[in-house]
């Protein structure tokens, strides 16, 4: 069975003469380089990438790497130089207009960083906007904004206008904008960027909350290093146009594929990307051997982050038990482990 999502030798050159850019590129020609010589700006370079159904995929980069220009070539709203956007096997770069309009109405929905909420529209009426545009009936399509509206949160604001909400609650609308028209892919671009710390944690907690109800296919655009780690089932990594590596955070963390990935991941928090379930030993938990002093303590879950557990570990010398989705206990965590794996970034 293919990805749900395919991007296929995928580049964009913008620029007056676009053959003479691609044949830059083909050249190996650096994105300097073919600004000061042709005047043509690289906005991605033969990309490749397969996104799983269900995936949520992180696509991330300093400003100006292309992680943009990217994700807006999967619905075209850029079309690509070069290359295929396939979605479930369907050429989307082939598409007429009004192929390409009955896919972003049924089959792709955007999320952008402005809210870009219609102003004099009651909050419901916006999240039920994209289902009137696609003909679903009004008393239908009002009840599905109105459960979207539960799923994320702000059910009670329904028939408030989008000037009386806060930034935070706005971006929610879109979030349940976006996620009623049951569109199997989102494509997110900084979404969540333009909101306050606090804000945006409690977004990325709606969203896996939401992925977790319906999983769908998304492909988040991000700058920010924790949010990609919080979130991302894997992540890519771009620069100057291009993809320097692909990979689950663990695994870009744990064995970068050279020194600019390494650096982009320095400063990142490891209590904040391993879970218990990773660091946990096989075994049985010592506290529960017959004849010692210890005694079994109540269990900490395998998707608990480190940091969560940091506050039990530095109070007890016992060592913590681990239990799976299920409650079985699969391992424990001593102290000296744990200490190990945020002094090194390592789980090995």
């Amino acid at each position: 069975m293919s990805a749900h999502l395919i991007l296929e030798n995928i580049s964009k050159v913008f620029g007056l003469n676009v053959e003479a850019g691609l044949e830059a590129l083909r050249q190996g020609k650096s994105k300097t380089e073919m600004l000061e010589s042709s005047a043509h700006v690289l906005g991605v370079r033969d990309i490749n990438l397969q996104i799983e159904r269900g995936e949520l995929f992180v696509i991330m980069g300093l400003s100006g790497s292309g992680k943009s220009t990217l994700v807006r070539m999967i619905n075209r709203l850029i079309d690509p130089s070069a290359g295929r956007v396939l979605v479930d096997d369907v050429d989307v770069t082939a598409m007429s207009n009004h192929e390409l309009i009955e896919v972003r109405r049924r089959k792709i929905s955007m999320v952008f960083q402005s809210f870009a909420l219609l102003p004099h529209l009651s909050i419901i009426e916006n999240v039920a906007f994209g289902l009137h545009i696609a003909g679903v009936e009004k008393k239908q399509a009002m009840e599905r904004a109105r459960q979207a509206l539960k799923l994320v949160g702000i059910s009670e604001v329904a028939d408030h206008r989008p000037d009386q909400l806060s930034g935070g609650m706005q971006q929610r609308v879109g979030l349940a904008r976006a996620w009623v028209t049951e569109s199997e892919i989102m494509l997110m671009d900084e979404a969540f960027s333009a909101l306050d710390p606090l804000i945006r944690t409690e977004m990325q907690d709606a969203l896996l909350a939401l992925q977790q109800s319906a999983k769908r296919t998304i492909v988040f655009i991000s700058h920010d290093l924790a949010e990609a780690v919080r979130i991302a089932d894997r992540i890519a990594v771009m620069a100057e146009g291009e993809i320097r590596q692909v990979g689950t955070p663990t695994e870009i963390i744990e064995n970068p594929a050279d020194d600019y990935v390494r650096a982009f991941f320095r400063d990142v928090q490891f209590s904040r990307l391993f879970t218990a379930g990773d660091i946990a030993m096989p075994g049985v938990t010592p506290g529960a051997i017959p004849g010692t002093k210890s005694s079994m303590l109540e269990p900490v879950s395998a998707t608990d982050l480190l940091e969560d557990i940091l506050p039990r570990a530095a109070e007890t010398e016992e060592s913590l038990p681990v239990a799976d989705t299920q409650g079985n206990i699969m391992g424990f965590i001593d102290r000296t482990r744990l200490l190990e794996v945020l002094a090194r970034g390592r789980v090995k």
